[in-house]
């Protein structure tokens, strides 16, 4: 299947979105800041990147933004996971980049649905 990175800095959110991930056959890279989250996409280069927004220093609309206009990671498709669900929060996530955005917590079908939509599959 897939390589996914994950930025969440919850390692609650992440043990359970990695068994989530896994549980469906993908592979999972991950990263508790936005920042290192951004060195390990450009070194491992992943085929989606499920990036949380409320991290530690930068956030994950910043990150996001980062991704979707540096060359060497613009074609990695990232979906927004976060807490934060008003349309608004939304709306900015996809101006930054994003193609999709998730509302914690997430429906495996759903979520699963969407990777695969985004993955082309």
């Amino acid at each position: 299947m897939a390589r996914i990175l994950l930025i969440e800095d919850s390692p609650t959110d992440t043990a359970v979105l990695t068994q989530l991930l896994e549980r469906n056959g993908h592979e999972v890279l991950s990263s508790g800041s936005a920042e290192d989250g951004i060195e390990v996409c450009k070194r491992e280069l992943p085929d989606l990147v499920l990036m949380d927004v409320v991290l530690p220093g930068m956030n994950g609309f910043q990150a996001t933004r980062a991704l979707s206009r540096d060359g060497a990671t613009s074609n990695i498709p990232v979906l927004i996971v976060s807490t934060k669900g008003m349309e608004t929060d939304k709306a900015w996530g996809m101006r930054q980049g994003a193609r999709g955005y998730i509302v914690k917590p997430p429906d495996e079908g759903a979520l699963i649905a969407h990777i695969n939509e985004l993955l082309g599959g």
